[in-house]
């Protein structure tokens, strides 16, 4: 299975991805301060019985900033670059936080090409005042001490109960975002705060779509997040852990996409 990191040249910039297995495209997008090294184990798993794509965003892992800010139709049209230079024409996308994000601006921009979509720790809603307010905020705290602030907002993604159980998991992925530049952070605060509300297409698209929640999500609140795929056929998975299920909830996450993928014959 070929997992090497490729780089693929848009708009005068190297990205980076990776392109491993065979069968049904996936295209697994990454969190805020994540990269495409937090798919690791699930992609050798999904890369069994298909074409696992993963790809560092904009302004994160080895990929470099296009700008001051990455909206998250910037970052869907760069995916778009890479799926017709690997020359796929339909994918189902999975999509972690940020990534779930992207995911959906792609779905809106290029709804012929999707098969299927996971929302993973994500949501279609926009950010509401606070949220928005919030991100200001973490903009002028990570220019004014960036490590503290990277540290303190991976502790921060996880599940209570969960942080001294996996203390070594959270300094892991502590050390991958202190490797995302100052420019990309900000360059992702500021387009995750203009995003549009895409829950439209819970409602009216008919691709399947399964959105996996933490119950104890220290980010999305767990209720204010249901309330979106009422009335819709996306499939709902709840896991007892935060924002990282991934890595919280290792096995139950593998096992919902799985079932996904399998239930519609993807």
């Amino acid at each position: 299975m070929n997992s090497s990191v490729l780089t693929h040249r848009y708009k005068n910039i190297d990205i980076a991805y990776t392109d491993s297995g065979k069968g049904t495209a996936l295209v697994l997008l990454h969190g805020f301060l994540e990269n495409q090294l937090m798919w690791q184990d699930l992609r050798v798993e999904l890369a069994k019985k298909h074409r696992v794509i993963t790809i560092d965003l904009l302004g994160h892992g080895q990929t470099a900033c296009l700008g001051y800010i990455h909206s998250m139709e910037d970052q869907a049209d760069m995916v778009h670059d890479i799926l017709a230079h690997l020359r796929i024409r339909k994918a189902a996308l999975i999509g972690h936080s940020m990534g779930g994000y992207i995911a959906l601006a792609f779905a809106e921009l290029y709804p012929e090409m999707i098969k299927g979509i996971v929302l993973l720790n994500s949501t279609s809603l926009a950010d509401s005042e606070e949220r928005k307010t919030n991100r200001d905020r973490a903009i002028a705290a990570v220019k004014k001490d960036y490590t503290a602030f990277v540290r303190l907002s991976i502790a921060n993604l996880f599940s209570e109960q969960n942080r001294t159980r996996l203390s070594s998991e959270i300094e892991q992925v502590k050390e991958q975002a202190l490797k995302t530049p100052l420019q990309g952070i900000v360059a992702a605060l500021e387009g995750m705060k203009i995003r549009n509300d895409r829950e439209v297409l819970l409602h009216f698209t008919p691709y399947p779509k399964m959105l996996i929640l933490g119950l104890q999500d220290p980010v999305l609140v767990y209720q204010d997040n249901i309330s979106q795929i009422e009335k819709t056929n996306t499939e709902l998975i709840t896991l007892n852990g935060g924002h990282m299920s991934y890595i919280e909830n290792k096995a139950e996450t593998l096992n919902a996409m799985l079932h996904f993928l399998k239930k519609h014959k993807l």
